[in-house]
C-alpha cells in the first residue's frame, strides 16, 4: 500500500510518501509559511521526486485535528479533494496522536500538547502497549491547570511538543517527576509517523462528510452563539 500523509495542523508542514512500513520520501518545514500556498507544490514535487504519479497512491492520510483552524481546513480539504478525484482511500488521524507517535521508545504515558491560548491547551494521553500506540485519555480542549491536576494520578509522564516549553514552569511545579522531551526531532509532527498510524487505521466510509476535529469552536462562532441559537450543529461547516 502506497500512502501519502499530510499534516498542516500547526506551523510545521510535513508530508510523506510511504509504501507499507518503508519511507520512500518525506518533506518537512517548520518555518511559518502559508500552507495554502506551499502544500500542493510540496506534494507535487515529493511525489515526482520519488518516481510516482498521484494515481500510484492507494491511500491519503491526513492529520484531522486538533490544531490551527486554518491549517486543519487546508490539510483536510486537500486530502479530501485528492482522495475523491483520484478515487483513493481517505484516513483521518489525530494530530496529537501523530505527535505522540514520535516517542517510540518511551514507556511512560505520553502527553502531546498544543497551545490553545489563554492558558488552555489541546492535549490527550497515549501509551505504547505491545508496540502499538493506544489512547489513554481522549483528545480534548482543556485549561492547563485542570489538566495538570488530572494527571497527578499517573506515575510516569512524558510531555512532548514544541509548545510544552511555554508551560514548563507549570508542569515542573505541579508534576515535578514528569519528564519533558528534549529531542528536537520529536517535538514536531512527522509525516512518516502519521503515515504509519494511517496504515493501521480503517478508511473513511463517506469522504464528503469527513471534517476536521477542531475540539473547540472558533472565536467567531463562539461570539455568534452568544446572541443566536443555531438550528443545526457545526453551523460554520454548513455555511
Amino acid at each position: 500500500m502506497r500512502i501519502l500523509a499530510i499534516d498542516t495542523s500547526n506551523q510545521t508542514l510535513t508530508i510523506a510518501v510511504c509504501e507499507e512500513k518503508k519511507i520512500i520520501g518525506q518533506y518537512t518545514i517548520t518555518v511559518k509559511r502559508n500552507h495554502s500556498l506551499t502544500l500542493m507544490p510540496a506534494i507535487t514535487q515529493l511525489v515526482k521526486d520519488v518516481g510516482l504519479t498521484p494515481k500510484d497512491l492507494d491511500r491519503i492520510v491526513v492529520a484531522q485535528g486538533p490544531g490551527s483552524y486554518t491549517g486543519l481546513r487546508i490539510g483536510v480539504t486537500t486530502a479530501k479533494t485528492l482522495a475523491y478525484t483520484l478515487k483513493k482511500e481517505l484516513v483521518g488521524v489525530s494530530s496529537l496522536k501523530a505527535l505522540a507517535a514520535n516517542c517510540v521508545n518511551v514507556k511512560s504515558t505520553i502527553i502531546p500538547l498544543f497551545d490553545a491560548r489563554r492558558n488552555n491547551i489541546y492535549t490527550g494521553a497515549y501509551k505504547y502497549v505491545e508496540n502499538r500506540l493506544t489512547t489513554v485519555i481522549a483528545d480534548q480542549h482543556i485549561g492547563m491547570e485542570e489538566w495538570l491536576e488530572r494527571l497527578k494520578e499517573f506515575d510516569h509522564l512524558y510531555f512532548v511538543g514544541e509548545d510544552v516549553e511555554k508551560f514548563r514552569s507549570q508542569i515542573e511545579s505541579t508534576l515535578p517527576n514528569a519528564e519533558i522531551c528534549d529531542f528536537s526531532q520529536w517535538q514536531i509532527p512527522s509525516g512518516a509517523a502519521l503515515a504509519e498510524l494511517g496504515r493501521l487505521a480503517e478508511p473513511e466510509v463517506d469522504i464528503h462528510h469527513f471534517l476536521p476535529n477542531y475540539l473547540k469552536r472558533v472565536e467567531a462562532e463562539e461570539n455568534w452563539l452568544k446572541e443566536h441559537t443555531p438550528e443545526v450543529e457545526n453551523y460554520v461547516e454548513k455555511i
